[in-house]
């Protein structure tokens, strides 16, 4: 489909059919690929919980020198767009 929304006026009843089963089928797409991301970032979520939780109990700190520098950047917008966070 283009990127500009196609004259509904002048679409036959059919043509308006495929292009809303076309539509339905890229939304189901798009809603599947947002429930894996989610479902990938509650894993990772999970496993960072449970590795700051370990160290909380060996004494180590939650969150180290490195962390406040690169939130520090992050916030002063000194990071480049090609860095991973």
């Amino acid at each position: 489909m283009d990127e500009t929304f196609p004259d509904i006026g002048a679409m036959s009843d059919e043509e308006l059919k495929e292009m809303i089963d076309e539509l339905t089928r890229e939304e189901q797409e798009v809603s599947y690929r947002r429930r894996m991301l989610h479902g990938k970032i509650d894993i990772l979520r999970a496993e960072l919980v449970s590795r700051l939780r370990t160290n909380r109990e060996s004494g180590d700190a939650l969150i180290s020198g490195a962390d406040v520098e690169k939130l520090t950047d992050i916030l002063a917008g000194r990071v480049s767009g090609d860095e991973r966070i």
